[in-house]
């Protein structure tokens, strides 16, 4: 398989080449930046590009419209053929990049290179060489020169060959490119739980997009209450179904001591701390179908539409 910076370079390059996305080009320390809801008002194929760039091109992602409960809401669909290497290797939001007081969660392929965190590419045994680095940073502000030539150093990369691409948590791009993390919060989920990486064979999951609120906190509290309450996941997994069954009743949010919350409604009342006080368990999709390798399938998990209502300031909230 071809280096997954070089396939997301190429989504990148057909991305700047749209004059439709409501984004700005920018050449910042060197590198390519696509403001894609930053200062730029970016939008929903927008999210779509910035999904399919994180997941380093290894996965298709489309946007219809689902039901949750009597509320309609626009949904991202995603599934994937290369779970480990599109999810953990490259979409997982493992960069944490802070350089003075700049910080942002980065994904993408680029952490490939900067192996951001060590221990997942031990895991995986993952590694790629590559001439080109693409990064996708949920930021509130675009990365200084400093941010960029720091960057590039962990990636081994000259500047003028790094590409970024930035949106912000309250930005309609921000908000489809983090539901469309449903099946990598499922995968991630069920390997804290003991399935190996390497077992897992295929992926697909839907989750609701949160509509964009101007406070970046409570739109980073809809933003997951849209995958605890509303995602949901297929994952074929090589393992046995008697392994799995155990592991899959524990895998959903539903099973979480801090379940039945909505993350936005708690930030609104208590403050931004409240992400760093809850349960690390709460954070998996709502509903689970897994398929074995002897061919049971089993399911775990509920949606919960009443959440999801109240999340996005329905229902008198």
């Amino acid at each position: 398989m071809r280096a997954i910076n070089e396939i997301a370079a190429e989504i990148f390059r057909e991305m700047m080449s749209r004059d439709d996305l409501g984004i700005e080009v920018r050449r910042i320390g060197g590198a390519t930046v696509i403001d894609a809801g930053v200062r730029a008002p970016g939008g929903m194929e927008a999210g779509v590009y910035v999904a399919r760039i994180s997941l380093g091109g290894l996965a298709q992602i489309s946007i219809s419209h689902g039901s949750y409960g009597e509320l309609s809401l626009p949904q991202v669909e995603v599934y994937t053929d290369h779970p480990v290497e599109a999810l953990m290797a490259s979409q997982f939001a493992g960069w944490k990049v802070k350089v003075g007081s700049y910080f942002a969660m980065g994904s993408g392929p680029a952490r490939i290179l900067a192996r951001k965190p060590p221990d997942l590419y031990d895991e995986m045994g993952y590694d790629e060489r590559s001439d080109v680095a693409v990064l996708v940073l949920e930021a509130s502000e675009l990365p200084t020169e400093e941010v960029i030539s720091y960057i590039a150093r962990k990636c081994e990369v000259k500047p003028e060959d790094l590409y970024i691409v930035a949106a912000a948590t309250n930005s309609l791009a921000g908000s489809v490119q983090i539901s469309a993390r449903s099946v990598e919060t499922g995968v991630h989920k069920l390997h804290t739980l003991g399935v190996e990486l390497r077992d897992f064979i295929a992926g697909s999951g839907k989750a609701p997009i949160a509509p964009v609120h101007p406070d970046p906190m409570i739109m980073l509290g809809r933003t997951n209450d849209m995958l605890l309450y509303g995602a949901e996941v297929f994952l074929s997994i090589n393992r046995e179904y008697d392994f799995l069954k155990g592991l899959v009743e524990r895998a959903p949010s539903c099973s979480s001591r801090d379940y039945g919350v909505s993350v936005a409604e708690k930030v609104r009342e208590v403050g931004p701390e409240f992400l760093y006080k809850v349960d690390p368990g709460f954070f998996a999709p709502a509903k689970y179908l897994v398929c074995s390798k002897d061919g049971r399938c089993m399911e775990s998990g509920k949606l919960n539409p009443d959440i999801i209502y109240r999340s996005i300031g329905l229902g008198g909230s």
